[in-house]
């Protein structure tokens, strides 16, 4: 499949593919190269959050929406908590150029703000050309450039794609994880509000990061938790000096496996001594994987705000958010691990729980709400369960 080219002024960015197709637009946001795995995503909203969710480390993101950075950016719609966190989408595809804000709420334009973040951006592309190849072909690895002067060298571009190792096998939790131990207080924000403070003395969490999204913190604190975040490496002595009364494994990025290999003991200590806890993401992957289940890589993976779930104990049809590369292989599940959620897309899981342990996780984002807020309940059923232990 060839990538289709509408005429274009003169090119000042590139998207240059492992193949060695290219994609030439204008260029926004930062200046320079990034080499990535090149993913699309089907949300309508939100563009900010998902900019700045640590689960798109290494990735280069298609936005299938046409008018992306309308509404501007702002500095209360960052979800990286940690620092480390801060320039996880390597790359951004949009359609069309992008317009001046128009938003109450808007501190900056979306290129000005991508520029001091450091993420390359395309626009003035085929981008349906592009999801259509995604959806076919699976996520290419590409390189996205730009160069005002508009001078590239294709071949180095493509070479660097081909040669890029990819996502398999790759732990870039410790990339996106923050160093040390924080308490998080600040709660959901509402309309005219703000975002709030948590002064209560609810129970205690501990969410290991492994790229934590900051509304996730926030909606534990909202339930009325004491949060207390810790590194994506710290040992099961370390989070149970914090006297947890459950544990949280957060969202994140890269092959769940690679986390794993000093995540999962972790994890399987905290089930052996019963300790309530909840996996979002790739903490739900992790869970799966310590309790003896296996992920796989995914053809397209899951990005969007419209995906619908199936909450297999009661029926109801949850519209989610989902980002995620790898899936649990349902076929690998143990005795003791029940699916709770299935996707209607494509069947893939989407959710368990351990029937020997007080732990259950879920492949969606909870945290996010893309209209619907239909997952948010999640958060006060787990909070609810410790109060009640």
């Amino acid at each position: 499949m060839r990538l289709s080219q509408a005429p274009a002024p003169k090119a000042t960015a590139v998207l240059v593919l492992a193949d060695g197709q290219v994609l030439k637009g204008q260029g926004v946001g930062a200046t320079g190269e990034a080499v990535g795995e090149v993913c699309f995503n089907t949300a309508m909203s939100g563009y900010q959050e998902i900019l700045t969710d640590p689960s798109y480390a290494g990735q280069i993101i298609t936005f299938t929406f046409p008018h992306i950075g309308n509404v501007g950016v702002n500095a209360e719609d960052i979800e990286n908590a940690s620092p480390a966190g801060a320039s996880a989408a390597r790359g951004a595809i949009f359609r069309a150029p992008i317009t001046s804000p128009s938003n109450y709420r808007a501190q900056l334009d979306l290129s000005a703000w991508m520029k001091r973040r450091g993420i390359v951006g395309l626009a003035g592309v085929d981008t349906r050309a592009l999801t259509a190849l995604i959806r076919d072909k699976g996520m290419p690895h590409g390189v996205i450039a730009h160069n005002p002067a508009g001078q590239f060298n294709i071949d180095a571009l493509a070479k660097r794609a081909r040669e890029w190792a990819g996502l398999e096998g790759r732990d870039l939790a410790r990339d996106v994880t923050t160093l040390q131990s924080y308490d998080h207080k600040e709660t959901a924000w509402r309309w005219n509000e703000g975002y709030g403070r948590n002064t209560g003395d609810g129970p205690h969490v501990v969410v290991i990061d492994y790229g934590v999204k900051r509304n996730i913190l926030r909606l534990l604190a909202d339930q009325g938790a004491r949060v207390t975040v810790v590194p994506a490496t710290a040992t099961y002595e370390e989070v149970m000096e914090k006297n947890p009364d459950g544990v949280v494994l957060s969202n994140g990025p890269g092959d769940p496996a690679a986390t794993g290999e000093y995540s999962i003991p972790v994890i399987r200590k905290l089930i052996e001594n019963k300790v309530p806890t909840f996996g979002i993401c790739l903490g739900h992957q992790m869970l799966a994987l310590a309790a003896g289940a296996k992920t796989l890589k995914m053809t397209q993976g899951h990005h969007g705000a419209n995906h619908p779930v199936k909450d297999l104990e009661t029926g109801k049809v949850e519209i989610v958010s989902m980002n995620h590369g790898f899936t649990v292989d349902p076929k690998t599940l143990p005795a003791n691990a029940e699916p709770t959620f299935v996707s209607l897309f494509d069947g893939t899981n989407s959710g368990i729980k351990l029937t020997d342990a007080p732990a259950f996780s879920v492949q969606h984002h909870p945290e996010a709400s893309p209209g619907p807020q239909d997952s948010f309940g999640i958060f006060k059923k787990f909070v609810d369960g410790l109060r009640a232990a």
